[in-house]
């Protein structure tokens, strides 16, 4: 089996993995074990709360200790081993510290994911910018194949979906194992306190286009976040209205939702050609406008008339996601010693899915709660989504001004 496809295949399970029970979680919380509403919200957080520090230690493991692929394959096996657990779950306040644990072992994967990709295309002198995007988009169907058999087997609601998960993360797993190898690169990589407990990566923040570079991510995270908590809910409510409950959008939200993961698989495949021709700075301008697009669609968008408006919202999410997430992977792996790439890229994930994606569910749950809950109980939608469509336009106008990038095709492109 050639370089490209055991990675193609690695990065497929990766996120059939994930896909298999995070968007229908709430179904199973909601009909099946019928738990209360309010405790629903705090197991999205175990996604932000594991990455403020999984991903950066998983990544100083893997560079000073322990061989990426293996190190992926143990966390692995753990989060299937948990999964497999959560079907015996009794109660809510129980099933988050149970998802926090799959969490744990799971956040950082992703990052590891990268690392191994990368060093593997490298070691075999392929171009990560032409080669990682079309390997990265069979992560984007894993995830798409999983929501659709979850539906159609009819798992939505069962423990099934969490059996399904199981079985796959420790088939990947131990598939890991045969992966090449991914060896740590140095013990210490220099002599001063910070290096010897492995926290080199973070002297990025001392060089100025970098650390803007991380916190522009963490602001970005936010907006991930910002859809992946509220675009689903956001579907379910028009259930409430006569005019829209029985309409295909409204019945079936989580096939609707699909077209942005899909949509994801045909922009990921555009990146090299993007980052040759304008550069890391116009490709992350253009994920974040599209992220105005995106929000500023839902705000006037409905199941009915206005459904191609959500459909289009779906659509630019492709855009929104992997010109941010895929290229700004690529750009930290351009910037960084190859002797810290696993901790870069944990790093990079700790900023966006970790303090990124705490502070955007924290701060949008708080100013929604004050100020956009109408007198009926019922959220005001078009309110929530113009304002997070004008954070995201406040953003990319910082983002112009603020960070100063030289657009150099040979080392972004050729890296």
């Amino acid at each position: 089996m050639g370089i490209k496809l055991r990675l193609i295949l690695m990065n497929f399970l990766q996120f059939f993995v994930w896909g298999s029970w995070l968007i229908t979680i709430g179904v199973y919380w909601f009909n099946n074990k019928q738990w209360p509403e309010q405790s629903f919200g705090v197991i999205f957080s175990t996604m932000g709360l594991s990455s403020l520090f999984m991903p950066a230690i998983a990544g100083m493991i893997a560079d000073r200790w322990i061989s990426a692929e293996k190190l992926y394959g143990i966390l692995h096996i753990l989060g299937g081993l948990v999964l497999f657990y959560v079907p015996l779950v009794k109660d809510p306040s129980h099933m988050f510290w149970v998802m926090l644990l799959n969490m744990i072992f799971y956040m950082p994967t992703i990052a590891l994911s990268i690392t191994i990709s990368y060093a593997s295309l490298k070691n075999n002198n392929l171009n990560l910018t032409k080669e990682f995007p079309p390997i990265r988009v069979f992560g984007t169907i894993g995830f798409v194949v999983a929501l659709w058999t979850i539906d159609l087997c009819g798992f939505s609601s069962s423990e099934n979906q969490f059996y399904v998960a199981s079985v796959s993360s420790v088939l990947l797993g131990l598939y890991s194992f045969t992966l090449p190898k991914c060896p740590p690169m140095g013990k210490v990589i220099g002599k001063s306190f910070i290096d010897i407990i492995g926290l080199s990566a973070f002297k990025l923040f001392k060089t100025p286009k970098m650390a803007i570079f991380f916190l522009f991510s963490l602001l970005l995270g936010a907006s991930l976040q910002l859809t992946n908590a509220y675009g689903d809910t956001f579907l379910h409510d028009f259930s409430k209205i006569g005019e829209f409950k029985n309409l295909l959008a409204v019945k079936h939200p989580t096939i609707i939702m699909s077209i942005s993961q899909i949509s994801e698989t045909i922009f990921i495949l555009f990146i090299p050609f993007f980052l040759r021709k304008f550069g890391i700075k116009k490709v992350m301008l253009m994920s974040m406008f599209a992220w105005v697009l995106r929000f500023g669609l839902f705000a006037y968008g409905d199941p009915g008339s206005g459904l191609w408006m959500i459909v289009l919202s779906c659509i630019i999410y492709g855009m929104a996601f992997d010109f941010f997430n895929v290229s700004g992977s690529l750009f930290v792996e351009t910037q960084s010693d190859t002797k810290i790439r696993a901790s870069v890229q944990g790093l990079f994930m700790m900023m966006v899915n970790g303090v990124g994606a705490v502070l955007g569910s924290l701060l949008s749950g708080l100013i929604i709660k004050s100020y956009y809950i109408l007198p009926n109980g019922e959220k005001d939608w078009h309110g929530i989504w113009l304002l997070f469509a004008i954070y995201s336009l406040v953003v990319a106008l910082l983002f112009a001004v603020l960070f100063r990038h030289t657009h150099d095709p040979n080392l972004e492109v050729n890296h």
